[in-house]
C-alpha cells in the first residue's frame, strides 16, 4: 500500500492545479506542470515532452535535471521509443525497469540512469498535446522489487494531473494566440492612424516647400515664412513617428519581461526553421524599458541577418547581466563576411540601425565576423 493518504493526494493535486492555473506563457505552464507532478509522485526526475509534426518535440521541458547534465545530453529527444508510445497511442505506461522495455533505447549516452517509470498522455478530446515522463519513484518501496514502484494510485494522481494540465495548456495557448491577434490588430489600427496623420502632414510640407521655391526670388521675405512653416510640419510629422514608436513598443516586453520575450522569440524560430536557435540567460536585472526594446530589436536583426542571409545552421542568444546592465550576444555558425567591407554590407545587414539602438540607450555594439567562421555579434548596455 501507498503510504500517501487519498486526502493528501487530492489537496496535492488541487496545489498543482491552483498553481497551474496562475500562469498564462505556455512554457511556464509546461514547468509547472512537470514540477508539480515529479512533487506528487515524489520521482527524481521528471519531463514533458509537447510534439511537432515532424517526428520531434516542439517543446521539451524537464525537472531534476541539472543545466550541466541537460547540456550534456544533448539535443532535443525524438519521438521514438517509449516516448512515443504515449504520444502515438495515447496509452498510460508503468514500468518496473525502463530499460528493459522493448520499447527501450536510442537514450543519450550523458543520459541519467532510470529504472522505474511511468508515462501518461495528456490529451484534449481526441488531440494528444503531450506526454508527462517520471522516473525513480523516491522514498522506501511498498512492493516487490519485481514490480514498478510507481503505484497504480500514483498512476490515478498522475491521470488527474494530466486532464488538468491540458486544459491548462490549451487555455495558455488560447492567451497567446488572443495575444498575437490582438498585438495584429493593434498594430494594423497604428499603421493606419499613422498612414493619414503623417501622409497629411508630409503632403502639406511639400505644398509648402513648394511654394516657398516659387517665391524665393520675386517675394524673399514670403518665402521665409513659408519655410518656417515647413520646419514647422517636419517637426509635427517627427513627433508623430516619435508617438508611433512608443506605442509599437512589443507588448511582450511590458506583459512578460525582455527574458521570457527573448526566449519565446527563438522558440518560434527554432520551430520555425531547420537551423537549431537556443535562447538561454543569467542573472538578468529588471532594466529601462529603452534599454529592454534596444536589446530585443538587436537581437531581431542579429537572429534574421543569422537565418535568411548567412544560411546559419545554429543560432545561440544568450542574455547576460552585468553590473546594473546587461551584454546581449548573438552567435551563428554561417556564412560569415570580411569585416573590412562592413561599411558596404553595414546597410544590407542592418548593422547601422543596431549601432544607433545601441549607442541611442548608452550601450556599444561590437561585431566579430570573417567569410566562413559565422558572425557574433554582441550589445552591452547600462542598467538604469
Amino acid at each position: 500500500m501507498s503510504n500517501r493518504s487519498p486526502r493528501g493526494g487530492i489537496e496535492a493535486v488541487s496545489d498543482a492545479v491552483l498553481a497551474m492555473s496562475r500562469h498564462l506563457e505556455v512554457r511556464e505552464v509546461l514547468q509547472t506542470i512537470v514540477a508539480s507532478a515529479r512533487e506528487l509522485l515524489d520521482a527524481e526526475y521528471a519531463a514533458l515532452g509537447v510534439p511537432d509534426d515532424h517526428g520531434g518535440f516542439a517543446q521539451f521541458v524537464v525537472d531534476g535535471v541539472s543545466d550541466e547534465q541537460w547540456k550534456a545530453i544533448g539535443p532535443l529527444p525524438r519521438q521514438h521509443g517509449i516516448l512515443a508510445a504515449m504520444l502515438h497511442e495515447a496509452t498510460p505506461q508503468r514500468l518496473a525497469d525502463v530499460t528493459q522495455s522493448d520499447s527501450f533505447g536510442g537514450w543519450p549516452r550523458a543520459h541519467p540512469d532510470m529504472t522505474d517509470f511511468i508515462g501518461m498522455p495528456v490529451v484534449d478530446g481526441e488531440e494528444i498535446l503531450g506526454a508527462i515522463f517520471l522516473a525513480n519513484k523516491l522514498g522506501p518501496r511498498t512492493g516487490p522489487a519485481t514490480d514498478c514502484a510507481f503505484t497504480q494510485e500514483d498512476e490515478t494522481l498522475l491521470r488527474t494531473l494530466a486532464a488538468h494540465a491540458a486544459i491548462a495548456l490549451t487555455n495558455a495557448r488560447l492567451y497567446e494566440r488572443s495575444r498575437e491577434l490582438t498585438l495584429a490588430g493593434e498594430r494594423a489600427r497604428i499603421a493606419h492612424e499613422l498612414h493619414d496623420a503623417v501622409s497629411q502632414k508630409l503632403f502639406s510640407l511639400r505644398l509648402t516647400a513648394q511654394a516657398a521655391a516659387a517665391l524665393v526670388d520675386r517675394d524673399p521675405a514670403r518665402a521665409k515664412e513659408e519655410l518656417k512653416h515647413v520646419a514647422a510640419l517636419a517637426a509635427e510629422a517627427a513627433d508623430e513617428l516619435r508617438a508611433v514608436v512608443v506605442e509599437l513598443r512589443p507588448a511582450g516586453l511590458d506583459e512578460d519581461g525582455l527574458v521570457a520575450t527573448l526566449r519565446t522569440e527563438a522558440e518560434v524560430l527554432d520551430r520555425a526553421h531547420a537551423a537549431h536557435v537556443t535562447f538561454t540567460s543569467c542573472q538578468v536585472k529588471a532594466l529601462p524599458a529603452a534599454q529592454e526594446e534596444a536589446l530585443l530589436r538587436v537581437a531581431q536583426e542579429a537572429l534574421h541577418n543569422a537565418l535568411r542571409h548567412a544560411g546559419a545552421g545554429t543560432v545561440t542568444v544568450c542574455l547576460t547581466g552585468r553590473g546594473k546592465g546587461a551584454v546581449l550576444r548573438v552567435r551563428d555558425d554561417g556564412s560569415g563576411f570580411e569585416p573590412s567591407s562592413v561599411r558596404r554590407a553595414g546597410r544590407h545587414l542592418g548593422l547601422v540601425s543596431m549601432r544607433d539602438r545601441a549607442s541611442g540607450v548608452g550601450g556599444h555594439l561590437t561585431v566579430e565576423s570573417a567569410p566562413g567562421k559565422g558572425t557574433v555579434i554582441e550589445m552591452e548596455v547600462p542598467g538604469g
